[in-house]
């Protein structure tokens, strides 16, 4: 079997054994998984509403996982896309509040304005690891919470008198749809998704059509080699920090600009920059695996609010399914080799 097909599976075989043990965990915790996975899979794609719903909570996982899978594919570790995420979604929406514009202009003026903060939340750590060697999983982490208390403390003292959360954003600045929330019976749904998907094939022809990308594939590679070759090690470095600190800066946007329209304060993390790594890492760092696998932990998410009401089990089951597929994709080498043995045994 090609080593390609056979990295393609190994995704597959860990939803379907994520899934398999979750439903297992069901059936001795004394819940009934065909109606608890009926019940997950109604509150997600059941009706219209639902179905906007769940794109909803895809777009910003897209976002969140081309970050991460973009660091990654480079050789770097991007923790940080959570923080990236949050300053981003900060920006976007001091630039929808502050600011009048006709739409053409004033949306993605806010889009960009995201995209910016995002890649100068990831230049910094770019920047410490291309000269100073400072691991980048130990400086985005620490930075997560600085653009978290930071973000908080601009909300409550900049931009809103001591209150919680800022004004909406103009309606010049919304990503926000009356047809797609009419074609899905008032679902928040946005035109956001059409953003996520442009910038799957930005990273794409990033990556694999342009001189640019195949430096910075190289440089993940292998540093040495890359610049015995010529290539500026230490500007690919910051480069692939940037770019991925933009991709999570968006995903903050879909958020500020779409899903709520205004910033409030956080009492923890969102959780998306987070998800984005569990998206990246089932998706295979590849453009079609992560809108695949963000599809999967979205659906999961959205269905997982109708678990309770209609079959009566509690939602972090899901919690712990996204879990256990994570684990098998962890585990890949075990699931690489059961897969090897089972071609030899039909070569024979």
């Amino acid at each position: 079997m090609s080593n390609r097909l056979t990295n393609s599976l190994i995704p597959v075989i860990a939803t379907i054994l994520g899934i398999l043990v979750g439903t297992i965990i069901m059936l001795v915790t004394g819940y009934n998984p065909i109606i608890a996975l009926s019940a997950l899979w109604s509150g997600a794609f059941g009706e219209s509403y639902y179905i906007g719903e769940t794109i909803r909570q895809v777009t910003p996982l897209i976002l969140a996982g081309l970050s991460v899978a973009f660091a990654f594919r480079t050789g770097l570790f991007n923790i940080g896309v959570e923080g990236q995420l949050i300053v981003g979604w900060l920006a976007a929406v001091w630039v929808g509040i502050a600011f009048d514009f006709p739409a053409i202009i004033h949306v993605p003026l806010a889009v960009i304005a995201a995209a910016l903060a995002g890649a100068l939340w990831g230049f910094i750590p770019g920047l410490l690891k291309a000269k100073f060697k400072v691991h980048e999983v130990i400086v985005t982490i620490m930075m997560n919470y600085i653009a978290l208390h930071v973000t908080n403390h601009i909300i409550r003292n900049v931009l809103s008198e001591q209150s919680d959360r800022t004004e909406s954003v103009a309606e010049t600045a919304t990503l926000r749809s009356d047809f797609l929330s009419g074609i899905t019976d008032f679902s928040r749904l946005h035109w956001g998704i059409v953003i996520a998907l442009i910038a799957v094939f930005l990273m794409w022809f990033i990556l694999e059509k342009t001189t640019k990308g195949y430096e910075l594939r190289s440089v993940g590679f292998n540093q040495h080699a890359s610049q015995y070759a010529g290539m500026n090690v230490d500007r690919n470095i910051i480069l692939s920090m940037v770019i991925s600190g933009a991709f999570a800066g968006l995903a903050g946007a879909m958020e500020g600009l779409g899903t709520f329209g205004y910033a409030a304060i956080k009492g923890g993390f969102t959780g998306t920059g987070f998800d984005g790594i569990a998206v990246a890492l089932l998706g295979a760092g590849g453009p079609i695996g992560i809108i695949l696998a963000a599809l999967l932990f979205g659906s999961l998410k959205q269905g997982a609010l109708n678990m309770p009401l209609q079959s009566g089990v509690p939602n972090e089951l899901v919690d712990i399914i996204i879990a256990l597929i994570i684990f098998f994709v962890a585990s890949s080498y075990l699931i690489r080799i059961f897969i090897d043995r089972l071609s030899k045994k039909g070569v024979k």
